[in-house]
């Protein structure tokens, strides 16, 4: 008798290949949020003012921001594998130097060079990955790769917070080192080799136009808090000159464009990349509540804030089986009910008083809820668009996870600063919650142009 492998399954070879690109991009998403726990230590150390140290987090988004338009083109133009080993690179170059920054100045420089490599790494990762596994297995696949995405930010405030209280603060940027160079040796090793260049000359135009509009952007949207709102000049010029350089580049005629915005004529690509801006709205809007709820409003340190949030971690985990369901039922039932979770894991936190372990049930089911969502949403943009779509593809919904993640924070900061004045805390955040909950019921609405059943 002879076996055969489904083709549903993944095979050793693509399991491979998503370990090792996983551990890399395990760098950038464990780093931010490490740092963002360690601002206030950093400008201690440094001897500068809240909005100098704020740059530290400022220039590494902006950097970001900007590499990412260029990967699809570079993907197809370099190749994939060697461009993930040059972010990687790039990676690993600023974390050193950020760890011999002898002052705030220098430190900011070396995160512009972070955030190069981390702009370059995930859309890559994307490509790479769906290449190789192809539209009928990128559930389980996604299952994979998203689990960095979705224990990074948890996992990083406990691991920053033991890192601030018991060693250097420069050990937040030197523990980025062996996971670099495991990725890099590990990339060589196991990346197929590229195929032939496909890509034309690179679009300059494009990319003056995109890059500083996302910028732009971004930059705007860090000075909400800043200023209290979205009224101010130093929010809405950036944001307004951002918006103006997008239509630009949407209205220019090319025969090879950046990124081929043809992708949206393709009804289930439109509407996932819809609902990665909203989901970045309850996912890192929240987030930036989550651990503030629990030093402000219940008075734990930060060390405790980062452990009161492993909860939601282990809900991600135990979501992991959304991505069979996906490619079985198809995205839009499996996104559904994620959104059904996350609205019920996020209501308890909307009543003050409620008491911690019911918390802590409730970050169960909200870690699951948005685990189901992100890696259907992701299926859900990819599964109709053809193998030469997947390097445009992924530039599109990283920029879309980015502006929705800085939108949804900006807001919900703003919700947060004006409840806290003339209001209890607990009241302020029990407003802020219920904004989070409508932002991620909202998001229902685009699910329904999502595929219903396996094509």
């Amino acid at each position: 008798m002879t076996t055969t492998t489904t083709p549903d399954r993944l095979d050793r070879a693509v399991l491979t290949l998503a370990g090792v690109l996983v551990l890399g991009a395990l760098a950038p998403l464990l780093d931010s949020t490490i740092v963002n726990v360690a601002i206030h230590t950093l400008g201690t150390e440094l001897r500068t003012g809240v909005s100098t140290v704020q740059w530290v987090s400022t220039a590494y988004l902006l950097s970001l921001a900007t590499a990412i338009p260029i990967t699809g083109w570079s993907a197809n133009r370099v190749g994939a594998k060697r461009i993930w080993i040059v972010a990687l690179a790039l990676f690993l170059a600023g974390s050193m130097l950020c760890g011999v920054a002898w002052n705030i100045e220098s430190l900011i420089a070396f995160r512009v060079i972070q955030g190069l490599g981390g702009g370059l790494m995930l859309p890559i990762l994307q490509t790479l990955l769906f290449r190789a596994a192809g539209r009928e297995r990128m559930g389980r696949l996604m299952a994979v790769v998203t689990l960095p995405a979705l224990i990074g930010p948890i996992l990083g405030p406990v691991i920053g917070g033991l890192m601030i209280a018991h060693l250097d603060w420069r050990w937040i940027f030197y523990v980025n080192v062996p996971i670099c160079l495991a990725a890099i040796a590990l990339a060589v090793r196991v990346l197929k080799p590229d195929p032939q260049p496909t890509a034309a000359a690179l679009d300059v135009t494009g990319l003056l136009l995109v890059s500083p509009a996302l910028a732009g952007i971004i930059y705007g949207l860090t000075q909400v808090g800043t200023h209290g709102g979205f009224g101010h000049a130093d929010v809405l010029l950036p944001i307004g000159l951002g918006i103006v350089l997008l239509i630009a580049f949407a209205v220019r005629r090319t025969d090879e464009p950046l990124i081929d915005l043809g992708l949206f004529r393709t009804r289930s690509f439109a509407a996932s990349t819809t609902l990665l801006f909203l989901t970045g709205f309850a996912l890192y809007g929240a987030m930036l509540l989550l651990p503030l709820f629990y030093q402000q409003a219940r008075g734990e340190s930060v060390v405790a804030a980062g452990l009161l949030l492993v909860p939601q971690g282990i809900g991600s985990l135990l979501a992991r089986t959304a991505g069979g369901l996906t490619d079985r039922f198809g995205p839009r039932p499996v996104v559904f009910a994620g959104i059904l979770l996350t609205v019920a894991g996020t209501i308890p936190f909307a009543f003050a008083g409620t008491a911690y372990w019911l918390l802590a049930v409730a970050l169960v089911v909200r870690g699951a809820g948005l685990s189901a969502v992100s890696l259907s949403v992701m299926v859900g943009a990819f599964r109709d668009l053809e193998p030469r779509q997947i390097p445009d593809g992924s530039s599109t919904t990283r920029i879309m996870q980015q502006l929705g993640g800085a939108f949804g924070a900006a807001t919900l900061a703003v919700v947060l600063q004006s409840n806290l004045v003339g209001h209890p805390t607990s009241t302020a955040y029990a407003t802020s919650f219920w904004w989070a909950i409508a932002f991620t019921a909202v998001a229902a609405v685009p699910a329904l142009f999502l595929p219903a059943v396996r094509r």
